[in-house]
């Protein structure tokens, strides 16, 4: 029998032994049939038996088979409002995309930082960074891998050895500065959106998590984080003196190549930017010595209908509405010859179209939609099964232990667990989980999601521990020790660096009052 067929066997199996011992130990029918939910899912999803996207469907079934939640109400949890913010951003990403707008920034940024080995990397790393802040951590990796490599194979300026460490470095450090990137905005990484669609879905009282107090914390966190990162290959793996200088020649050509910034461009980045200010400032922004008031207000008592994905839905419209220059310039060809021979139809030719097409989208990964949609339901079965109360009376024996301990253990627990399953997964199975906790603890449950979730950022030590590493390791150009011994290095300092900023810089943003 194939590994496979052992993992798709072992998870029933598994799932049937934890009811049996959670229904000897006063759980109730419906609680402990939903962990088994819960196991037979983790287990596929950990394992990869089958493809996350279909273990993901498994929740519609066994939710309603087990009398835990109506099929109508389960399917609304597939498509929660979270996901069409997620879907928005991608709606953004793939106009960049076809147009070009994000090669021109992140060759624009690389032909800036210089060219020696430190300068190279920083380079790379920031605009790595910067990228997928918005654009997702894989796409960004793709889009720069062939630049990189240009300029690590020049083989004639440093030694074999100097060569190894050098394009160790840059190659881990684009690898790593896409994940760190994807922690900085809401729409930076899909564990990011999961976060922010449960804590709504289980907390609407609550503080809101806007886009805007995410930034604030996440991107000063990051690019700390970044800078940490930098410094830690820069020490490992590039020598203190040497006299290499990159031939950046491939870069200014793929930068000249594009030309100009064309009118589609302008557009793109014109409702990129409209986008990003209307999520800034749908909120109140409280500076301190003044408030400004969020946009929302002007529509009275609705204002509280209004979210971010409502924001980038709307904006994405003008995407499939504005037409390109080649469809403007196609229909004024076609009026001419109309008035020239107005017996001649003319049908405007087939390379006429908007900014944005449903073509362009149909690459939209439906797979992290569904994973979506399996988190919420799975998180709203604790809740409706009974299950979330039943951990919550057993997590009591934590009270009273320091919330700083609870947080590191959170971190940790979650950062081994992104080692060696996607980070999307991890969350999905973590947080339902954190929210019992905090209310065993008696802790605000912002304050141990938000620590989960960026711990599932953190995972860097395996080539399989984000499709980032899987790419960069792919090269042939590292070995997997090295990524092993910078990542766990970068582990350590995130999880540290993120109890620190949780402390503080959290304490500030959303006032989590943890000490008193």
């Amino acid at each position: 029998m194939t590994k496979k067929w052992l993992a798709i066997f072992s998870a029933p199996v598994l799932a049937l032994l934890v009811y049996l011992f959670l229904s000897h130990h006063n759980f109730s029918q419906q609680a402990a049939l939903m962990a088994v939910v819960v196991t037979w899912v983790a287990v596929w999803w950990l394992t990869e038996a089958l493809h996350l996207g279909v273990t993901s469907l498994l929740p519609f079934v066994l939710i309603p088979l087990f009398g835990i939640m109506k099929t109508e109400e389960v399917a609304m949890q597939y498509m929660d409002q979270i996901i069409f913010l997620f879907m928005g951003g991608f709606f953004l990403a793939y106009a960049m995309e076809k147009w070009g707008l994000h090669k021109r920034a992140a060759f624009r940024i690389i032909m800036l930082t210089g060219n020696t080995p430190s300068k190279v990397l920083f380079g790379i790393m920031i605009t790595t960074y910067l990228i997928s802040n918005w654009v997702s951590n894989t796409a960004t990796v793709m889009m720069l891998i062939p630049a990189v490599m240009a300029i690590i194979s020049q083989k004639e300026i440093y030694s074999k050895e100097s060569r190894k460490n050098i394009s160790t470095a840059i190659l881990i450090g684009l690898s790593f500065s896409a994940t760190i990137g994807g922690m900085g905005t809401l729409v930076g990484t899909p564990p990011n959106m999961i976060f922010a669609g449960m804590y709504a879905n289980q907390f609407p009282t609550g503080q809101p998590v806007t886009f805007l107090n995410w930034m604030a914390f996440g991107i000063p966190f990051s690019l700390t984080l970044l800078f940490v990162c930098y410094f830690i290959l820069k020490k490992m793996f590039i020598p203190v003196h040497h006299n290499i200088k990159f031939d950046m020649s491939y870069i200014q050509q793929q930068h000249t190549n594009l030309g100009k910034i064309g009118y589609e461009e302008k557009i793109v980045l014109s409702i990129f930017i409209t986008t990003v200010l209307l999520w800034f400032f749908r909120e109140n922004l409280n500076l301190g010595f003044v408030t400004i008031p969020g946009w929302t207000k002007l529509f009275g008592n609705m204002s509280g209908y209004i979210k971010d994905s409502t924001v980038v839905i709307f904006t994405s419209f003008f995407l499939f509405l504005i037409p390109s220059r080649a469809m403007i310039q196609n229909r004024g060809t076609a009026m001419q010859a109309n008035e020239a021979d107005p017996d001649n139809l003319n049908v405007e030719s087939n390379t006429s179209e908007n900014l944005l097409e449903w073509k362009d989208v149909a690459r939209l990964p439906l797979n992290i939609i569904l994973l979506f949609g399996c988190g919420f339901a799975m998180a709203k079965g604790f809740e409706a099964s009974g299950l979330s109360s039943a951990i919550a009376v057993r997590l009591n024996v934590l009270h009273g232990m320091p919330i700083v301990l609870i947080l590191l253990g959170v971190a940790v627990l979650v950062t081994v667990l992104s080692e060696f399953a996607s980070n999307t997964a991890s969350i999905q199975l973590v947080l339902p989980i954190i929210i019992p906790l905090a209310a065993s603890l008696g802790v605000n449950p912002l304050l141990l999601m938000l620590t989960a979730t960026f711990s599932a950022s953190l995972g860097y030590m395996l080539p399989v521990a984000t499709a980032a590493n899987t790419i960069v390791y792919g090269t042939g150009d590292i070995d997997a020790k090295e990524m092993m011994r910078a990542g766990i290095i970068l582990d350590i300092a995130g999880i540290i660096l993120l109890m620190l900023f949780m402390l503080t810089l959290g304490n500030w943003v959303y006032g989590f009052k943890i000490f008193g």
